[in-house]
């Protein structure tokens, strides 16, 4: 468009920071061959293909059906050693089909026979919440070890990330019960030695005085046997206004306080140094202070139908490898 406005090729290299030979070359393609000539690659030019597609194929059918002798996942290296092209170019074609055989997640399929009356019970309860109620999700992180380094680590600084030994010494355990208001994001919590019924109906009276007494309080918590005590059974039977939502077993996926354990380990607990469990039962607090101070809930949006589908797909693939 330049060049027809009458623009010179010095003006035009200006504007688009090219060389006068590459301007000249392009005005000649196009006076020969027209505008196809601006987009048709000549012949024996570009960097000639080092794979074919099959080659491609072959790369990525592997790598999702086989592993390599003695070991459990491929590397690029070991990958391209045996398809005799380079890490690089196995590293492209993964990138190109979303494959990551350096990862793993885990899941477990429930076998609970009551799964999709439970499951519609706890997604019924996060969409459409009871009026005038107060639903909790709760739960308890057992076993929170108060560990200790054997030396101090080194600070952050330019270039080098902070560093702690890989050795530890430790200093006992303690046990969060948590409850997580759905609707604002705040937690009550409390620490506790142990993790039996006794500890369980101590905070149960501590969810009762937290809350106003003309509220209903609906939990959502899993199938421990701390929760279905006769004697646990027995004070909700005397506390009509609590009113319990079990999740299907192996499914702790369905209660949203376990998202907010994981913001308390990343962010309080896993780096941390604690030199006694009451150092380490400080930390907890000194972190569900501040997280309320600014909490904002974990909003469930999946419906029963989506997740039922979902696992459906799960299942199928599961029955076929297996």
């Amino acid at each position: 468009m330049m060049t027809l406005a009458g623009e010179s090729s010095r003006e035009i290299g200006k504007v688009l920071k090219v060389s006068q030979p590459t301007i000249r070359l392009w005005q000649k393609r196009f006076l020969d061959e027209g505008p196809q000539g601006l987009c048709a690659i000549a012949a024996g030019r570009g960097r000639p293909a080092i794979y074919t597609s099959r080659k491609a194929a072959k790369i990525v059918r592997d790598t999702q059906h086989s592993t390599p002798l003695a070991q459990t996942h491929w590397s690029t290296r070991s990958m391209a050693k045996i398809q005799g092209v380079s890490k690089d170019t196995v590293h492209r074609i993964w990138r190109l089909h979303g494959l990551k055989p350096h990862q793993t997640r885990t899941f477990k399929i429930s076998k609970d026979k009551q799964f999709v009356e439970k499951l519609t019970d706890i997604v019924g309860v996060y969409l459409n919440p009871p009026d005038r109620a107060v639903v909790l999700c709760v739960d308890e992180k057992s076993q929170i070890q108060a560990l200790d380094r054997t030396q101090p680590g080194l600070p952050m600084k330019k270039g080098r990330c902070g560093t702690q030994t890989h050795d530890y010494v430790r200093n006992g355990t303690t046990t969060l019960f948590a409850a997580l208001n759905v609707l604002d994001g705040k937690v009550v919590g409390e620490c506790l030695p142990r993790h039996r019924h006794q500890e369980f109906l101590k905070f149960l009276r501590t969810l009762d005085e937290e809350f106003p007494d003309d509220v209903d309080l609906h939990l959502i918590l899993d199938n421990y046997g701390t929760h279905k005590h006769p004697k646990v059974k027995k004070w909700l039977a005397n506390h009509p206004r609590f009113k319990l939502h079990f999740t299907p077993t192996s499914a702790s996926w369905t209660n949203l306080v376990e998202r907010w354990f994981r913001e308390l380990t990343e962010k309080a607990i896993r780096r941390g140094t604690f030199i006694s469990v009451e150092d380490l039962q400080i930390a907890i607090e000194n972190f569900m202070v501040t997280y309320n101070e600014d909490a904002k809930p974990f909003i469930w949006t999946a419906s029963v139908q989506t997740i039922m589908a979902k696992l459906q797909k799960v299942k199928a693939i599961y029955e076929t490898l297996h």
